[in-house]
């Protein structure tokens, strides 16, 4: 252990979306729906999808290139890459690993995270315990999706749900403290509300074998996040030694408009915490959509560098995790 254990920070982000805009007209007739019937059901008006020549690795590269642009770090000063992801087709290697590779790294350990919509703060509060463990300097994050491509287009629970997009951050030393502790959990027992469709051995022993898509159950998916992760966020709230008074910024995962409604009523936010909706333009875009979240604030204007923001996503397994942070 060092003989001092640093803080840890955020100290850049970078983000990059899918290039194509889809509104839901382009969606609706295949699931006999309605723009109306979306935007009150979710909040979506519209979603990113890749464009032509992107792909979930170029999402991924441009977003940490920016990243590291943003921070002011060399690429070789990383000791570790952490990606967060559940739509890499590859179970082995590591997306992280050919990322590194890209990035012009000097050989940091690099492996990816499988923890679905939480898997960016996962992976923040890991890059935290490293830092601050002595194991890393420089830590990049990773949070990318292209769930585009497994996305059914005449599901009607989540045809309409989805997007594309990469976002990272560089998570470095800090003098004060700029990222709180993790509270992260996970509720096996409906670890099966959000799940592929079809295994893969399933897939490869059929006759015509598709893709697999995501499923879930939405009704239990939305009860389950309103209530209880507004018990995670003031569990986080607690460990920071904060109030909801103390934020400036709530930047939940972005699942659904009503969701996000919910929690913000149960914890009680005050009027001047400023509350991420990315959905609304970019759809949910899974582990990338915290960082996505926060570059659409800044790009609005709506946050601003050394904001107090809680951080709070859940997904599949139902797994979760949230931190308070300080916004580079």
């Amino acid at each position: 252990m060092p003989a001092t254990v640093p803080h840890a920070a955020l100290l850049g982000l970078g983000v990059d979306r899918g290039k194509r805009v889809v509104p839901n007209s382009e969606v609706i007739e295949a699931i006999d729906s309605s723009d109306e019937w979306i935007q009150q059901r979710s909040g979506i008006k519209e979603r990113r999808w890749v464009g032509p020549g992107q792909t979930l690795e170029t999402m991924a590269l441009a977003a940490s290139q920016r990243a590291l642009e943003s921070a002011d770090i060399a690429a070789q000063q990383l000791d570790a890459v952490l990606v967060a992801t559940c739509t890499h087709t590859m179970q082995t290697p590591a997306l992280a690993a050919k990322l590194a590779h890209q990035l012009g790294t000097e050989g940091p350990v690099a492996f990816d995270i499988s923890a679905a919509c939480a898997g960016f703060s996962h992976a923040l509060g890991l890059a935290t315990d490293m830092i601050r463990g002595g194991t890393a300097r420089h830590v990049l994050v990773v949070g990318a999706e292209l769930l585009s491509a497994m996305t059914s287009r005449t599901d009607r629970g989540t045809a309409f749900i989805f997007g594309d997009g990469a976002g990272a951050v560089v998570v470095g030393p800090s003098e004060v403290p700029g990222i709180g502790p993790v509270v992260w959990g996970s509720d096996g027992e409906q670890y099966d509300a959000i799940r592929q469709s079809t295994d893969w051995r399933d897939v490869l022993a059929s006759e015509s074998p598709v893709m697999p898509y995501i499923q879930m159950d939405g009704s239990t998916v939305f009860r389950w996040a309103s209530f209880e992760m507004a018990k995670v966020a003031q569990q986080t709230l607690d460990r920071s030694g904060l109030t909801v008074d103390d934020l400036d910024l709530f930047i939940p995962h972005q699942a659904n408009m009503r969701i996000i409604d919910a929690m913000a009523r149960a914890i009680k936010l005050p009027d001047h915490v400023r509350i991420a909706r990315d959905i609304a333009e970019q759809g949910n875009t899974s582990a990338a959509s915290v960082p996505l979240a926060l570059a659409r604030m800044y790009e609005e204007g709506t946050a601003r560098s050394g904001d107090l923001a809680l951080m709070i996503a859940f997904g599949a397994g139902l797994s979760y995790a949230a931190q308070v942070v300080r916004v580079p």
